[in-house]
Formats: structure tokens, sequence, C-alpha cells
């Protein structure tokens, strides 16, 4: 075969690839113009009344799609049954979730088995908000600070009980790492939801819970329950006067932090126009009050830095429940 001949093909060859990719760009473009063509479901891995489904039922009643956007609480196993289900979905982007901390970050850690990869098996969207927790307790228990709190649980060893709304979630590793940090014990005792842990924590069949500001931090105020402390690195302006735990814990830090995903392999150009809508419902001046005025603080990206600093979080959350030995039963 001749050079010419040679690279006259060569030159064929590399012609019609580009042609594939120029219309596979530009089907992808047209889907994305179409999108959505049906009603989008929004998946949220935990029962309703917590943070993950007041950010959802805010981004439904908010979003401009042209088709309703309906949020569907699939709650249990710490978020991973809810997270599992969009990963085994079409990848349309008609079915995303409202991921968390735990469901994209720790439970990888924590689970041995895990019924999704968080990384492989999701197109991230955006960030969304991230927020402290809030260290509270029974009325009854009679301390008023962080440091009472340590003494009275050396004092009494093993005697408390912590709720949370499932293993792996941000609320259940905060407690772990407090206890990791302090020395000293208690037993977690995991729920289906924060719904059905507040009663017994109110009730005294659990004595504390390191639960999201946004539903902790209303029934603090009103009393029901009694706010120690939060556990991000700095007060948040939603509680000035509640001090944090690394005044009284150095090293302590624990944030949460929710965002949305879609299954792996949507498009670019769906992932794109789902970013954006979420990005506009998320400045609304009125949605960016309401979440201030519950504790949590907008945190938006593009795609591409979720996927960074989900990464981070991932290897950051890897060690806290190495170091801890918290493992899901």
């Amino acid at each position: 075969m001749s050079p010419r001949h040679t690279a006259s093909s060569t030159l064929r060859r590399s012609l019609s690839l580009m042609l594939l990719a120029c219309g596979a760009f530009s089907g992808a473009v047209a889907m994305a113009q179409a999108f959505p063509t049906k009603p989008l479901r929004l998946v949220v891995t935990f029962p309703s009344g917590g943070a993950p489904d007041i950010l959802a039922r805010l981004f439904s009643e908010k979003a401009q799609l042209g088709f309703p956007v309906v949020v569907d609480n699939k709650p249990g196993a710490g978020g991973n049954i809810g997270a599992d289900n969009v990963a085994k979905s079409v990848s349309d982007g008609h079915t995303i979730v409202m991921g968390t901390v735990g469901t994209h970050s720790i439970n990888g850690a924590l689970y041995e088995k895990m019924p999704y990869d968080m990384v492989k098996d999701f197109s991230p969207i955006s960030l969304i908000a991230s927020a402290p927790n809030l260290l509270v307790v029974n009325n009854a228990l009679p301390v008023k600070s962080v440091p009472e709190l340590i003494s009275y649980m050396k004092a009494n060893p093993n005697k408390l009980s912590f709720g949370s709304p499932g293993i792996g979630t941000s609320v259940h590793v905060s407690g772990e790492l407090f206890k990791s940090l302090t020395g000293t014990s208690m037993t977690h005792v995991p729920y289906k939801g924060r719904q059905y842990a507040i009663p017994d924590l109110m009730g005294g069949s659990i004595q504390l819970m390191f639960d999201n500001m946004p539903s902790a931090l209303p029934m603090a105020k009103e009393g029901k329950i009694r706010a120690l402390a939060q556990t991000t690195a700095t007060r948040s302006p939603a509680a000035p006067d509640v001090p944090t735990v690394a005044e009284s814990v150095p090293g302590f830090e624990a944030t949460t932090w929710f965002a949305m995903f879609a299954p792996a392999n949507v498009p670019r150009p769906i992932i794109d126009k789902l970013n954006a809508e979420v990005v506009r419902v998320f400045k609304l001046p009125e949605v960016q009050e309401r979440l201030k005025t519950l504790g949590l603080d907008p945190v938006l990206s593009s795609p591409d830095e979720l996927a960074r600093y989900q990464a981070t979080e991932i290897s950051k959350w890897a060690k806290v429940v190495k170091d801890s030995g918290a493992k899901a039963q």
C-alpha cells in the first residue's frame, strides 16, 4: 500500500470519527433542549421532615422545567435504599436524588457491602447547602454544656444512648467522632428517620442526638430539647449563642451537606440544564432567606466542583470512620 493511500485512509477514518462525534454531540444537545419530557422524580433518602426533604420540596415548589418535580421519600439503610434506587434508574435525567454526606461520602467506609458505588454510579449535578449538626439533649439530663456532658459520661460509662436517623448519617458519625475524641462511651440507637428519634429523645428513651440544625434548632428554641453545641468549626449565624463542640473538644468538626445527583451516564447537556435550574432556584432571595432561618448555608456549585468536593469528603470521612472503629451492623 502506497504512503499516499495510507494517508488518505487515515484521513477518511479521522473525518468519519469527527462526523460521528459531531452527530453524537448534536443528538445530546437536541435531547437536552427537549428535556424534560415528563415529570421528574426527586428521591429523598430519608423520611419527610428533615433537611433533605425540606430542600427537595423547596426545589419542587420553585422549579420551572415545564413538568412538575415529584418528591419521592425512600428511606432506609442510612439512605442507601433511596440512593441505590436512583443509581439503578434510567440515565435520562428524569430521576434524581437529594444526596447527603452520608449517602455519597460516609457510607462507603461504614458499610462492608454497598449496593452502589458512590462515585461511579452517579452524575453530580450541584451542591446545594451545608449545615452544622446540633448536639441536643433531653431536658432532664443534668448537663448544660459540653464539658458537663463529658464529665457526666465519664462518671456514668455506657449509661447514655444517642439516636440517629440511620447508620452512616452525619448524625451518627458525629456521635462516633465525639466518642473517639473525648474518650467516652455511649450506645448508638439508629432509627428509620429523625421523626422517630425525636419523640424518644424528648421522652428520655435516648438522652442525646447530633441532629441536623434545620430540624433541631426550632425544637430547641421552643424548649422541647436543650441545645449544647454545634458541630462546625465556627458558630452558625442562625445560632450565634450556641457554642461549637470544638470550643471544648479541639479538632472536632462535622459538617453535613446536601447535593443533587443523577444516575451515571446522563448526557452532560441534560446535567448542565439541571444544574442551571438548581442554581436558579436556590439563588432566589426567598429561598436563601428560608435556608438561613433554618441554619442552612446555601452552597452551590458546578457538576465538576461537586465531583471534586465529594472526592475530598470521601477521603476525610474514611479516616474518621476508621479512627472511630464504627461499622454498620
